[in-house]
């Protein structure tokens, strides 16, 4: 089998996709901590920039140079949380008043972070500053700023850990997907293993569980269910149509020696009974096709009709068409049927389910013995029970009461089909079927579920 590229692996291409939203979410936080810590306090100063700024213009104006600075060693002189910088510069270039060491010598933009140098402390210091370099009246040149170290220092943190961070995340990731992809793929592969193992004919293959129970632990034990059931109906195939060429051999040896008898008889009377034998035969044979295709449909269909069914007249009915073949064995049929039960489903399909029991019923019991069906509510749902005084069912062959033809030691008349019909009618209506002992006979309980 040819292993698939490596881009079609739904692992990696999930770990890509994690990746991709880890980084994502790594950039938002960091974005946002960038504009919480860093783009916004700059926003704040340079306002503050700017009305300092236009105040001492405007002090400049209306009072000149000595008055500008004045203001400006005042402003040098107060106490802030942001130390304020400053460079007055004459229209030949010439420093009037300065707290920096250094400056862009050329005008250029309007706002600039620099690192400017100053000697407030009466030492030379390297401070990161916003500054707003503007043109006043008559040439001269005036920048005016404040300290935004802190700020610097934080923009640097957010960089480098958005640089570690993503570096982090990658070899994280990779090893992470490698990892992962790998202890994915030995799980599938579990699967496929058994999966192929069974396309080749080898229906007992299992997907192993490694006792986890984690979601491949839970899809690993409802394959091996599924495994399980198919391998349970393809057995049971095999055996129905061993079955059903067993039971088919001596009816139509029958029909084929009546037929060649038909074909060589001269007498009317003869030719008849040849004839009526034949039909019968055909019957029978019609009859059994007939039961296998309903017991087919009702195990492949969908599950009955939701319709309601009054349940306690059914059951009446159902006693009342086979009293008159329990009376010609001289038995006694009783009945103990709750009043007002009613539950979801095919009415035909629960008559005959019922009937059949009573019919099995009937047959097994002896001659004068006793037949009865009861019903009633329970906390699990509604029961009906079938019991008669017969000679029951042994244990050991309960679990094969309901295959197709079984019949037991005791071949009884019928094709053994009865009760596979009742076990299909019980499942498509999501019941349940119980065996056990009557003390003597058997009783037969279903249960309706609430």
């Amino acid at each position: 089998m040819r292993r698939p590229h490596p881009l079609r692996s739904l692992t990696l291409r999930l770990t890509l996709v994690y990746m991709a939203l880890f980084y994502a979410s790594i950039g938002l936080m960091l974005g946002a901590s960038y504009v919480g810590g860093v783009w916004r306090p700059l926003q704040q100063v340079e306002r503050q920039i700017r009305a300092e700024s236009d105040s001492l213009a405007a002090i400049y104006e209306r009072q000149g140079r000595n008055a500008l600075i004045r203001a400006l060693e005042r402003r040098a002189a107060e106490p802030r949380v942001r130390t304020p910088y400053h460079v007055l510069v004459a229209p030949n270039g010439a420093v009037v008043a300065a707290n920096l060491l250094d400056w862009p010598r050329v005008t250029g933009p309007e706002w600039v972070r620099y690192e400017f140098g100053t000697y407030a402390t009466g030492a030379e210091e390297e401070h990161e500053a916003v500054v707003r370099d503007r043109r006043l009246p008559g040439g001269w040149r005036l920048l005016v700023g404040l300290d935004t170290e802190d700020l610097d220092e934080r923009e640097d943190l957010i960089l480098e850990a958005l640089s570690w961070g993503l570096g982090m995340t990658l070899a994280l990731g990779v090893i992470g997907g490698l990892v992962m992809t790998l202890a994915v793929s030995r799980r599938l592969e579990s699967i496929n293993r058994a999966a192929r193992a069974v396309i080749a004919g080898d229906l007992t293959g299992r997907v192993a569980l490694r006792g986890s129970g984690d979601d491949f632990d839970q899809l690993a034990a409802t394959l091996n269910e599924m495994l399980a059931r198919i391998e349970h109906l393809v057995a049971s195939i095999s055996r129905v149509s061993d079955s059903i060429a067993h039971e088919l051999r001596t009816p139509l040896t029958r029909l084929r020696a009546e037929l060649e008898e038909l074909a060589v008889a001269d007498d009317p009377t003869d030719v008849q009974a040849r004839a009526a034998a034949a039909l019968d035969e055909a019957v029978r044979l019609q009859a059994m096709f007939e039961a296998l295709l309903r017991i087919a449909r009702l195990q492949s269909g969908p599950r009955a009709a939701g319709a309601t069914v009054d349940l306690s007249r059914l059951l009446a009915d159902a006693a009342e068409l086979h009293r008159p073949a329990a009376e010609d064995r001289g038995q006694t049929l009783t009945e103990t049927l709750q009043p007002g039960l009613a539950v979801t489903g095919d009415r035909d399909l629960i008559f005959q389910m019922v009937s059949n029991l009573l019919d099995n019923a009937v047959k097994f019991a002896p001659e004068r013995g006793h037949v009865a069906l009861e019903a009633r509510m329970t906390a699990r749902g509604v029961e009906v029970a079938v019991s008669d005084n017969g000679p029951g069912v042994p244990p050991a062959h309960r679990d094969r009461v309901f295959e197709r033809f079984w019949r037991g030691d005791d071949v009884a008349p019928g094709f053994g089909l009865g009760l596979s019909l009742v076990a299909a009618a019980v499942e498509a209506h999501n019941a349940a079927i119980e065996l056990a002992d009557a003390g003597p006979g058997l009783r037969v309980t279903v249960r309706f579920r609430a």
